[in-house]
């Protein structure tokens, strides 16, 4: 029972780290950023962009979501061997 919760938890973990791959690479394109799509993904991942934000930024660019999202990575692969070994 308890890897069956902890296996939909990594689902929907993961499924959250895709949609902040897609956030961060439309977020390159300044014509998406009025989409409605594109609010929704802010929407949703912006509460745990948003603690990296303004970290590492190089003039215009804000490198910053990267390395949240690098450590998410990190975090979710851990999290993964975790459940495989119970």
């Amino acid at each position: 029972m308890l890897v069956t919760l902890l296996g939909v938890l990594h689902t929907i973990l993961t499924i959250y780290f895709y949609l902040m791959i897609a956030y961060i690479l439309l977020s390159w394109f300044q014509d998406v950023r009025t989409s409605a799509f594109y609010y929704y993904l802010h929407v949703i991942t912006n509460p745990y962009l948003r603690i990296f934000r303004g970290i590492v930024v190089i003039g215009n660019f804000d490198f910053t979501p990267i390395i949240g999202f690098l450590i998410y990575s990190f975090g979710l692969q851990a999290f993964g061997a975790v459940i495989a070994s119970l």
